[in-house]
C-alpha cells in the first residue's frame, strides 16, 4: 500500500545565471513499510528531497502526499502539527534540547502536541533503545552512539507515518554506526515503520529494501534490492 507520493518536485534557489536546481522534476513513490535509501554526492539534492518530505522546506514546485494528503495544501499551523505527528526525523547531529534529560528529549514531541505520554510505548523504546538506565542523564553525558539513540527515540515517539533520517551515522565510527543501522533496522521491522535514510555509505544502503540514488537533483536510479 503506498504511503508516500512525490509528484513532479522541484527546487530551485535564485535566479537567471544564478539559478540553481537542487531538485529537478522528481517523482516516486513509497510503500507503507517500506526501508528506502537515498544516495548521491554531496550537493546532489538528496538533503533537500528531505526536508521538503518532513516539510521542514517547501518546494518551489511539484506536490508531496503522504496517506494521500496534500502536505503542502496546510497552512503553517497546520504544518507544524504534521512535522510533530506524522513525520519522525533524525538528524546527522541529534538535535536534542541539552538542558532536557533523555525521557525528556524522547517524549518532547507528545508534549509539544499537548497530548499525554504513551507510557507502554514509552518503556518499549526505551528497553529497544537500551537507554533505561540512561533516563535521567543529560545529552552531554551520553556518548555520541546513545546520543542517536535518543534522537531515535524521539522520532518514533508519537508513532509516525514516516520516520526520516538525514545521514544520521555521518557522526559516528563504523560500530556505533553500524549499530544505529541495525536499530532504525529493527523499527522498521517491529513497529512496521516506513522509513526513508539520506546516506553517502552505500554499505548502509544496500541494507535497504529498495535505493534511489540522486545526482544534480535528478534521479538516476530507483533500484529495489528486496
Amino acid at each position: 500500500m503506498e504511503i508516500l507520493r512525490v509528484e513532479h518536485l522541484s527546487k530551485y534557489y535564485g535566479q537567471g545565471e544564478n539559478e540553481v536546481r537542487a531538485l529537478d522534476d522528481v517523482s516516486f513513490s513509497v510503500e507503507k513499510g517500506q526501508f528506502l535509501a537515498i544516495i548521491g554526492p554531496s550537493g546532489s539534492g538528496k538533503s533537500t528531497l528531505l526536508h521538503i518530505l518532513g516539510g521542514v522546506d517547501r518546494p518551489t514546485s511539484g506536490k508531496v502526499y503522504l496517506e494521500n494528503q496534500d502536505v503542502f495544501a496546510r497552512n503553517e499551523e497546520q504544518m507544524a502539527i504534521f512535522r510533530r505527528r506524522q513525520v519522525g526525523l533524525v538528524y546527522q547531529f541529534y538535535n536534542l534540547i541539552p538542558v532536557l534529560n533523555v525521557t525528556e528529549n524522547i517524549t518532547l514531541p507528545v508534549l509539544l502536541d499537548g497530548r499525554k505520554v504513551n507510557r507502554e510505548r514509552l518503556e518499549d523504546l526505551m528497553t529497544t533503545l537500551k537507554l533505561r538506565d540512561r533516563a535521567g542523564h543529560l545529552p552531554h553525558q551520553l556518548s555520541g552512539g546513545q546520543q542517536q539513540r535518543v534522537s531515535i527515540g524521539r522520532a518514533l515517539m508519537n508513532a509516525p507515518a514516516v520516520v526520516l533520517a538525514d545521514e544520521p551515522t555521518g557522526n559516528l565510527d563504523s560500530r556505533n554506526s553500524q549499530e544505529i543501522v541495525e536499530l532504525l533496522k529493527l523499527s522498521n521491522r517491529k513497529y512496521g515503520q516506513t522509513l526513508i535514510v539520506i546516506t553517502h555509505d552505500e554499505s548502509i544502503a544496500l541494507q535497504a529494501d529498495r535505493i534511489i540514488a540522486i545526482e544534480d537533483g535528478r534521479i538516476t536510479r530507483d533500484e529495489v534490492i528486496r
